[in-house]
């Protein structure tokens, strides 16, 4: 177990909350407030007011740079509050304010930078129209921004783009060329527009002709590929087109979707994040049958180090596959398979090595872990077939492989230290805490165990499952004690509540507190941003 030290790192300052610092909090979560909860929720203007403060207060055009600055070094863990806000500043409501137009401005040229894909794009022109006050929402410059997004495109990135997401939440392609007046700027854009409009028999009425260039020729026959793949009958020609073109599941007619042929031929490309997703779909028809070609070229994805650190994968996002995956049934369990030991084994080696390309934070941690009986048992909002202990687990895990300084504590009505190292694998952590004795929850217990034990810590992480409730001093007044008698004023907290569905420790006036009430694959992240003062 490492130790934990009295040398202070830099770290970002404990200051009253304002609304810079709600802004980072709902670029992030979603969320002005100091609680996350995973999963999607419903939003709407009144719940990110920090963004019409900061315009009226003529900030706009750092409120956009905020977005985009968030969006592109990947620093929220939900993209809709992202393209939420970039709404917002697009559609403001009063176009005759000076500031408000420089805004509009700096927003829509944004607008291709942040989103990227036709969902987000599609996402933009639902939340655009949602807020568009006093206007239409479909003015001059949003037209225009929506014409640059399609004509900025390579020829082959457009016609891949239009033909694989077809639509999202009620917004088409078709409907966003109508509406924005996108004109084509090449012979490319005009054969993909009008694919998108007529179908394919318009579109070889009119090309089919002599002196195309080898790039038209290129996007014509990957439309007319896209076409036979969704025509045709046979899953030998559209396993050979899905192989020739890279073509992805969102291609695949719905009378194939069980296929074995078809979904070998879509593996081969599946990125490691989408094929761990869809290993239960896989092996419910079979696919993934012990010592079988495509069961090999599973496990042989998930043993490339290289593909786990160029996607990005959390050990969090394994675990949360390996832990559905073996349980052998979907969410609502429609979908049911049986397992393959092997795979599981290889999702479970994939966890342990994606540990090794997180980066720490440098900060002195006490982490917290609640040990009552109920930690055992039910599932962790947010994560199906996780129970809260593994979760603690895992979390413990991560804290002891990325960073150098930290203590692991298990608390109930009583503090009891835990010997933890970096060796130690999910079962061992799991086995370690499930033997600790159980009692009560007292989340306030580990500030004052490190204040009487004068232990210098950067951030307390506290998990529990739902039981957050103090039985003394409340942990928000226990952490203002502890840092004024540690002369530590930039100690931080986080309580991660497993299985609660809402609850509020934070103090709302400071950014030093965070309350999580469950847990999902972006919840380190998040963790990650708060303890760095980021949000």
């Amino acid at each position: 177990m490492a130790g934990i030290s009295n040398n202070v790192p830099d770290v970002c300052p404990i200051r009253q909350m304002d609304d810079i610092t709600r802004l980072h909090r709902f670029l992030c979560m979603g969320a002005e407030c100091g609680t996350y909860y995973p999963g999607e929720r419903p939003l709407m203007k009144d719940h990110a007011d920090c963004i019409a403060r900061l315009i009226t207060e003529g900030h706009g055009e750092f409120v956009v740079k905020e977005i985009l600055r968030f969006s592109s070094q990947e620093l929220s863990i939900k993209e809709r509050p992202v393209i939420f806000a970039l709404a917002l500043c697009a559609r403001n409501d009063d176009p005759a304010d000076k500031k408000d137009h420089k805004t509009k401005m700096a927003a829509y040229a944004a607008l291709a930078d942040i989103c990227r894909l036709p969902p987000q794009l599609f996402a933009f022109v639902d939340f655009a129209q949602a807020n568009s006050g006093k206007t239409t929402g479909w003015g001059r410059a949003q037209r225009k921004a929506l014409n640059n997004w399609y004509r900025k495109k390579t020829p082959r990135d457009l016609a891949v783009l239009v033909t694989k997401y077809i639509q999202r939440g009620g917004w088409t392609h078709v409907d966003i060329f109508r509406l924005a007046h996108v004109k084509p700027v090449n012979e490319a854009m005009t054969a993909i527009m009008k694919f998108a409009v007529k179908g394919l028999d318009a579109v070889k009425k009119d090309y089919e002709k002599d002196g195309l260039s080898d790039d038209m020729k290129c996007i014509l026959r990957f439309l007319e590929a896209v076409h036979t793949v969704k025509h045709s009958n046979d899953e030998h020609q559209i396993a050979r087109l899905i192989e020739e073109y890279h073509l992805t599941p969102e291609y695949v007619p719905t009378q194939f979707s069980k296929s074995q042929e078809i979904w070998y031929a879509l593996l081969h490309e599946l990125p490691v994040k989408d094929m761990i997703r869809l290993l239960g779909r896989m092996s419910a028809i079979g696919l993934l049958e012990p010592l079988s070609n495509p069961a090999k070229l599973v496990i042989d994805k998930l043993s490339s180090e290289q593909t786990i650190q160029s996607e990005k994968i959390h050990p969090i996002e394994f675990l949360i596959a390996m832990k559905i995956y073996e349980g052998g049934k979907g969410d609502k369990g429609k979908v049911k398979w049986f397992p393959n030991g092997n795979v599981i084994d290889a999702l479970n080696r994939a966890f342990l090595n994606s540990y090794k390309f997180i980066q720490p934070t440098n900060s002195r941690y006490l982490l917290a872990v609640d040990v009552s009986g109920s930690m055992a048992y039910g599932n962790v909002n947010g994560c199906q077939g996780v129970s809260p202990a593994v979760a603690a687990a895992a979390m413990a895990m991560l804290i002891a492989r990325t960073e150098k300084e930290y203590q692991m504590v298990a608390f109930s009505t009583g503090i009891t230290p835990v010997q933890l190292n970096a060796q130690m694998d999910l079962l061992h952590v799991c086995k370690i805490i499930a033997e600790l004795p159980s009692g009560g929850t007292d989340c306030a217990i580990p500030i004052l165990w490190a204040m009487e034990n004068k232990r210098a810590v950067d951030v307390f992480m506290v998990i529990t499952d739902c039981e957050t409730l103090s039985a003394g001093i409340p942990p928000s007044d226990a952490l203002k004690k502890y840092r004024q008698l540690m002369g530590l004023p930039n100690t931080r907290m986080v309580v991660c509540a497993l299985t609660s569905n809402g609850f509020t420790l934070a103090d709302p006036s400071e950014n030093g507190m965070l309350d999580i009430a469950g847990f999902d694959a972006g919840v380190p992240l998040l963790i990650n941003n708060f303890v760095k003062g980021i949000i």
